[in-house]
């Protein structure tokens, strides 16, 4: 099989909609600019029949106040030598979630990457009841960097130590491989490759009734999928030999709700949780049922999300 190569983001767009909580992702997005090299967009979107307040502060409503805005937040970027921009989309959108995927498809000679804040008081909750957020997974082709505000409000170094790729065994499941392997290299963090086979005591669905009526051959099959899991993860590895980035394997037993979050929290918060997602209502991932929507709710880590080609 052919080597897994790193995803080229040359450009971050950063949405940003005046509020503080909107800005948790600028110290990611100076951290990521400086070990890429990429230039950064930021931008922000008029939307129509705006509220006056946003987070208990003061929207953005016109071009003028959002580009002296964008211009103010711009200036951290200069002055650290990186190569910044700023867009105020001038038409009132109604959906602006589909602008900023739009945005995000303008550029077309290197991989953008959209970081964005968890929008809400409702956090990770409201974002997979339909917010901002899970739209924008939803119509984006780019991958989303959600980033988690810090407590109290202060923004925290970007520093992840390791990323964290919940697989599936399946190729469409690889699709967040690519970005997170960039993301790993650009912080010299470790790729963990994680894949979950169940037990008997946390098996779901339809083949929860047939452990219950053929215990044994069920826990034989759960043994044979632990080995193909494991299988399929020396192959991952094999392929990754040349990343230029430490690759951990691990093929954890039980919930995959509680084992992926928990993998992902082992040193703390502080790194990155990446899966692949079609972004539609209830964020399913690419595990059966409302699994990975769960993961999302649950973590406290930031997160990679990354839309799986059609």
């Amino acid at each position: 099989m052919e080597p897994l190569q790193p995803l080229p983001i040359g450009q971050l767009l950063v949405p940003l909609d005046g509020s503080r909580l909107a800005e948790a992702p600028l110290p990611a997005a100076t951290a990521l600019a400086e070990r890429l090299g990429a230039r950064v967009t930021l931008l922000h979107v008029l939307e129509r029949n705006a509220p006056a307040t946003i987070h208990g502060e003061r929207h953005l409503t016109d071009v003028a106040a959002a580009e002296a805005y964008l211009r103010g937040i711009a200036s951290r970027f200069a002055d650290l030598g990186i190569p910044v921009e700023i867009h105020a989309h001038p038409s009132p959108e109604g959906d602006v979630a589909a602008s900023i995927a739009a945005h995000a498809a303008e550029v077309t000679d290197t991989a953008t990457l959209i970081v964005l804040c968890t929008h809400g008081q409702g956090g990770p909750r409201e974002w997979l009841s339909g917010s901002l957020a899970q739209r924008a997974v939803r119509r984006a082709g780019a991958p989303i960097l959600l980033v988690r505000p810090g407590p109290g409000g202060i923004n925290h170094a970007f520093t992840p130590r390791a990323v964290i790729v919940a697989l599936d065994g399946t190729p469409v499941g690889e699709a967040a491989l690519p970005a997170a392997l960039t993301l790993a290299r650009a912080f010299g963090a470790v790729l963990r490759l994680v894949v979950v086979v169940a037990t008997l005591g946390t098996i779901s669905g339809d083949r929860a009734a047939a452990a219950l009526l053929t215990p044994t051959a069920t826990a034989a099959a759960l043994d044979l999928e632990e080995a193909t899991a494991t299988a399929y993860l020396a192959g991952l590895q094999a392929r990754l030999q040349e990343a230029q980035v430490a690759v951990r394997t691990q093929v954890a037993r039980g919930d995959a709700v509680r084992q992926v979050t928990e993998s992902a929290t082992r040193d703390g918060a502080g790194d990155v949780l990446a899966l692949a997602t079609h972004g539609k209502a209830g964020l399913d991932a690419l595990w059966s049922g409302s699994i990975g929507a769960k993961v999302v709710t649950r973590s406290a880590n930031s997160l990679l999300l990354v839309r799986p080609a059609r």
